[in-house]
């Protein structure tokens, strides 16, 4: 009989990463807020809802204004530390930006409600985070320093223990260990959780994050809580599993006479369940087909690249040559010297593995394979393929370069406001200047078409026509209930049926 227990943190994934891995992150905020009042009394240590690929979708599919939701959840959830994912020195964009600009993005952030920045870099370059963990620091936020986990022969537990190491140094306030493909199997996560505690003390946090779909991760995650995880990332029931996340409430009854638990309110968590489900077909177009993928052990391949690709090849007429592009991005990551696979490297690679299919082995690079191939985004853990990177100076023209990519850069700040200054629609405020620094094609058109106030977004044809034909008196269904009388044996009842 357990006697003692040990009270582990949950952040809950559902307001960003569920979505985004389950749906394409076209969730609209309309269909979020019913269930903030819930999310904020359920007891976690964070709610993840901002950053990754949100900030994108939400000017370059929904019409939104991501800071306008930044600001709504940091009114609809007063008592949450509001969590965010963050790339490092490329921000929430594609590119490296230049440390000023970093800075601006981290307190702007912050202003609008911010409070945990989940900090990495797609190479595990500590170069690259550093700036982004120091404005965090400066703002008074929570920085955590993020451990991007893949396999390769040369990633090594030690090697994850040194790299959580040289984040604490960093100033990290926590340590996450970021699995984007589900690659995290029990023992590695007890090792290396273990590592940690044992070699920089038990009193470093250590959040752990993991996908669900190779099926393994939610005992990964028990594993990491023997070894004295402190905190774990799950996403609701109803929007889980697949590409996704595992259950927050299976982790919760998973625990139950072990000597953890959450603190978490069950009947905040059906709550929360029950929204998601009525939401959640909606967008079912957007939905993956995959439920379980082991494949991925050896391609090492995350579900949201996976489609990425097959959409390339069946753009080429090549969709039935998926098989030969999952063989090829293995030796492709390699040759690049064993990048993990988290935006952007995962693009760059799997696009570039799509290349050698279709037009021969490095017949032909792309250019931001040819920078990762040069260091213009950071340094990886391998050697790179010197032939491949003879390849890439000949087509570039530019030499390999092995400082900080971000040093080579020039301020830009004052020129970003200038720009954005000539757009149409810009407000003026610095928070548009970052919209039009991360995505300046996007944020064009954003501009003269976002919403001065709420507007609909995110739902069906058929629910805007329901809703318009209301509106103008032209629904006949059934709104009151109605009552008949009902004779049956020579009795007479009264029967009221209610609307649906």
């Amino acid at each position: 009989m357990v006697s003692m227990t040990r009270e582990i943190g949950v952040t809950e994934l559902v307001l960003r990463d569920a979505h985004q891995s389950l749906m394409a992150t076209r969730m609209a905020l309309e269909d979020m807020v019913d269930a903030c009042a819930d999310i904020d009394a359920a007891g976690y240590w964070s709610v993840e809802c901002w950053g990754g690929a949100t900030f994108d979708a939400c000017i370059r599919f929904l019409n939104e204004d991501p800071w306008e939701r930044l600001r709504t959840f940091r009114e609809l959830m007063p008592n949450s530390r509001l969590q965010m994912l963050l790339r490092g020195q490329n921000l929430l964009g594609y590119r490296h930006y230049e440390d000023m600009v970093v800075e601006k993005f981290v307190e702007k952030s912050a202003e609008n409600g911010m409070d945990v920045f989940r900090v990495f870099d797609a190479l595990n370059d500590p170069r690259n985070m550093a700036q982004a963990m120091a404005a965090v620091a400066k703002t008074g936020k929570h920085a955590q320093g993020t451990i991007c986990y893949t396999i390769s022969p040369l990633h090594t537990v030690e090697g994850y223990v040194r790299l959580a190491g040289q984040l604490l140094d960093m100033g990290a306030q926590s340590i996450a260990l970021k699995d984007m493909a589900a690659l995290l199997q029990p023992q590695p996560a007890y090792d290396i959780v273990r590592g940690i505690k044992e070699t920089y003390g038990e009193d470093v946090q250590i959040n752990v994050h993991c996908h669900s779909t190779t099926g393994v991760t939610l005992v990964s995650l028990m594993k990491a809580i023997e070894a004295g995880a402190d905190v774990i990332d799950t996403a609701i029931s109803s929007m889980s599993l697949g590409p996704g996340h595992n259950p927050t409430e299976s982790m919760v009854a998973m625990l139950e006479g072990t000597g953890y638990e959450t603190g978490l309110d069950m009947d905040r968590l059906l709550k929360i369940r029950d929204h998601f489900a009525e939401v959640r077909p909606k967008y079912a177009e957007f939905e993956s087909a995959t439920l379980v993928d082991t494949d991925i052990f050896s391609s090492q391949i995350p579900g949201g690249m996976l489609s990425n690709m097959e959409s390339q090849l069946k753009a080429q007429g090549a969709g039935d040559r998926i098989r030969e592009v999952m063989e090829e991005v293995p030796l492709v990551k390699a040759d690049a010297g064993h990048p993990p696979l988290v935006t952007p490297s995962s693009q760059i690679v799997g696009t570039q593995a799509v290349f050698n299919v279709l037009m021969g082995r490095y017949k032909v690079l792309t250019g931001e394979f040819a920078d990762l191939m040069l260091g213009y985004y950071g340094e990886c853990i391998g050697e790179r393929n010197p032939e491949i990177v003879e390849v890439a100076k000949t087509q570039t023209k530019k030499e390999p370069i092995t400082e900080r990519p971000a040093d080579l850069l020039k301020p830009e700040w004052d020129s970003l406001v200038a720009e954005a200054g000539e757009l149409e629609g810009f407000n003026g405020s610095d928070e548009d200047v970052l919209t039009h620094a991360m995505f300046p094609a996007v944020a064009e058109n954003f501009f003269t078409t976002r919403p001065e106030g709420p507007k609909n977004v995110g739902k069906t044809a058929e629910q805007l026509e329901k809703e318009a034909a209301r509106a103008k008196g032209q629904d006949k269904a059934v709104r009151e209930p109605i009552k008949y009388q009902v004779t049956v044996d020579g009795k007479t009842r009264s029967v009221s049926v209610e609307p649906a």
